[in-house]
């Protein structure tokens, strides 16, 4: 019989699975996922949503090979334990965005019914490891334990001020080719 941790372990291992091979289909599916969709015999005035996204996806192939490497990178880290929580957080990303552009570019429902299950199922898996992401945000965001030297704050914020004005000088020449 298994244990109450034994049948977690399970249910997280399918919910993985699942996850996973809907990553790596999605992510080498980009290969052939929007060939010709550029090709068009519309204004955009008159392409729906999803015609538009498809149209903007198919005009640069490179962009939509990063996607799909992505997509596939997530599912490698999903699928191993020693770094599912980061693939779950990196899938989390490309989902959500996936999630948001098949809402609101009002793609095939059935698209977004399937990226809002593989988040769900990210979410549950997250919720098993709820203890090592809460020790996670405590280390990332818990202050000092010693208060800083008021006169070295005031040294380093300006120095910093400086630096900052610096790069943002550097942002304007490089961006405006001046």
């Amino acid at each position: 019989m298994l244990s109450k941790e034994d049948a977690w372990e399970v249910l997280e291992t399918a919910a993985t699975w699942v996850v996973v091979m809907a990553r790596l289909v999605y992510g080498f599916g980009k290969w052939i996922q929007f060939e010709g969709a550029a090709e068009i015999d519309k204004t955009v005035q008159e392409l729906s949503g999803m015609e538009l996204m498809w149209a903007f996806y198919g005009y640069s192939r490179s962009f939509v090979l990063s996607i799909g490497m992505l997509e596939i990178t997530g599912a490698i880290l999903l699928f191993f334990r020693s770094t599912r929580l980061l693939g779950c957080l990196f899938t989390s990303t490309i989902l959500i965005n996936v999630i948001l552009q098949d809402f609101f570019y009002e793609v095939n429902q059935g698209a977004l019914k399937a990226a809002i299950l593989y988040q769900l199922l990210i979410v549950f898996i997250l919720f098993l490891h709820r203890d090592k992401l809460l020790k996670g945000l405590q280390i990332l965001l818990i202050e000092p334990l010693e208060k800083p030297n008021r006169r070295r704050f005031f040294l380093k914020a300006s120095l910093a001020f400086a630096l900052f004005c610096l790069l943002r000088m550097a942002e304007y020449f490089i961006t405006t080719g001046a």
